[in-house]
């Protein structure tokens, strides 16, 4: 009886585990359904656009062109939703004259094709080419990292010349958070789309800004606080005690994301 017992618990157990590998991407990516609408932001100049990737996809984004002196954010996103959701974030750059590149990856927000690490660094280094056809030059440009984000923005800022980094609740790796979320198997070992974050981080030659919610619970914020020790100088951490992971804003982040920007890129 105790032999069919176990039989059936390590049945059930591999049937998790197998579920959870195959199905991981469905886990990890989640993309708000429809075509993002400009609303209101085309008042402030903000238009649609179209990011060619090195595979051939057009994305639709949104750009923003900035104001006589003022450097222009590539704002990557989270894992959820689409640059719809973030049209506050972009709005509220723009009252300040920032320019904003809002990259929309593949698989999301009507465009084609399917999210993938590999796919969404593509994405990422098409939106600084898309830049640089706009003449904006790697000393104008910061790289803006939500969440999941923040994986795409610590490679491109790893790999290419930039004037700053900021990370929105970052991550070591998306290895070690699933393993987090998922302790009761080896979840970590079964990724496929790790963002190791913490591989490239040391290789990044920009002022970095940190934020990160003391309540995030999705990204705890010692996988931030590790990320951060590895990162080289100037390095900044800005923290809200009761913030969460989606939080951070009602709490004075982009406050603080603006000091930065003032202080260490002009």
């Amino acid at each position: 009886m105790l032999y069919l017992i176990f039989g059936s618990a390590l049945a059930v157990y591999g049937v998790l585990v197998g579920s959870l590998y195959v199905f991981q991407r469905h886990l990890l990516y989640f993309p708000g359904g429809g075509r993002p609408v400009l609303g209101e932001l085309a008042a402030f100049g903000v238009r649609e656009v179209g990011v060619t990737t090195a595979d051939g996809l057009s994305l639709l984004s949104w750009y923003l062109p900035p104001r006589a002196g003022h450097p222009a954010i590539v704002y990557f996103h989270g894992n959820g939703g689409h640059i719809g959701y973030r049209a506050e974030r972009l709005s509220w750059f723009a009252r300040y004259g920032y320019g904003v590149l809002m990259l929309e990856y593949r698989g999301y927000g009507g465009n084609s094709g399917a999210p993938s690490e590999a796919g969404f660094y593509a994405d990422g280094a098409a939106a600084l080419d898309f830049l640089a056809s706009c003449g904006i030059t790697p000393n104008r440009i910061v790289l803006y990292g939500e969440s999941l984000g923040s994986g795409v923005a610590v490679r491109l800022a790893a790999q290419r010349e930039v004037a700053g980094l900021i990370l929105e609740a970052p991550f070591t790796s998306v290895a070690e958070v699933a393993q987090y979320h998922y302790s009761f198997m080896p979840a970590a070992a079964m990724v496929w789309d790790r963002f190791d974050s913490l591989s490239w981080i040391g290789k990044v030659r920009a002022p970095i800004l940190f934020l990160h919610g003391e309540r995030d619970r999705v990204v705890p914020i010692r996988f931030g606080r590790a990320l951060f020790d590895a990162a080289p100088e100037p390095k900044e951490f800005w923290t809200a005690q009761d913030a969460g992971h989606e939080t951070l804003a009602q709490f004075g982040a982009l406050d603080a994301v603006l000091g930065f920007l003032e202080r260490r890129v002009g």
